[in-house]
């Protein structure tokens, strides 16, 4: 499949997941009659519903990254070429500014704004920290085909048991720069989060790593024979070299 049709996908697919959670922050807002915990939960569930669904759609399309920090970990782990990670992070980009302007035309509000709700302090880079790291090692540990509901389960409870309600991904941080509506974030916040996420994804990537169980080189299928047969074959052609010199 070409590049342009996988950076069409993820494109496509964070704008509609940034569309998903600042749409149903907006909504949530306009319903709950100021109770923040409602908008919250509704923010929850809209995102964890629409996160489900749009890893499933684009997952076989473009991985379905749709963040920055994951994208980077699969380059440096090999699974995308290093040649593509600067298109996908600037199509993920693109597709967030997109998801905002968008979820602000279908609510007749100004389509770019730029918000100003200060999400700063200790407490929050390192909820960051760990909601990213998290992140990344239910994506790294998921089974083949069978990330979705993962994903979709722990960004829902880190929205909940994290100080930041778990941005987690530098492109959402990007595009929620340009609402000032619940899911924002203003600008002179956005630097801080996005470094405690890449390191993040750094310390989810290396304990992946840690907690993988490499099999001893004896327990593999076939490869201690095949090193025997090796060893032996070797000896045999030295002694044959040998006696031919003398």
């Amino acid at each position: 499949m070409g590049l342009a049709r996988k950076l069409a996908g993820e494109t496509i697919g964070t704008m509609l997941l940034l569309a998903v959670v600042i749409g149903s922050g907006i909504m949530a807002e306009r319903l709950a009659g100021g109770n923040g915990a409602i908008v919250l939960l509704a923010n929850t569930l809209a995102t964890v519903g629409g996160l489900y669904a749009l890893i499933e759609v684009f997952g076989p399309v473009s991985g379905a990254h749709f963040n920055p920090a994951v994208s980077a970990v699969m380059a440096w782990r090999g699974e995308l070429p290093k040649t593509w990670l600067a298109p996908y992070v600037g199509a993920q980009l693109l597709g967030a500014v997109l998801g905002a302007c968008l979820a602000h035309v279908m609510f007749d509000i100004q389509w770019l704004q730029l918000s100003l709700k200060v999400r700063s302090g200790t407490g929050q880079w390192i909820a960051e920290v760990v909601a990213t790291a998290g992140l990344l090692m239910v994506i790294l540990r998921a089974p083949s085909g069978r990330a979705a509901p993962r994903v979709a389960a722990y960004i829902g409870a880190a929205y909940w048991f994290t100080a930041s309600t778990s941005f987690a991904n530098p492109a959402a941080v990007f595009g929620r720069m340009f609402s000032d509506s619940f899911a924002g974030i203003a600008p002179g916040s956005a630097i801080a989060f996005v470094l405690a996420q890449l390191a993040g994804a750094g310390i989810g990537a290396f304990l992946h790593g840690l907690l993988n169980e490499r099999p001893r080189l004896e327990t593999r299928p076939g490869v201690a024979e095949a090193l025997r047969a090796i060893v032996v074959e070797t000896r045999a052609e030295v002694m044959r070299l040998a006696r031919r010199s003398c």
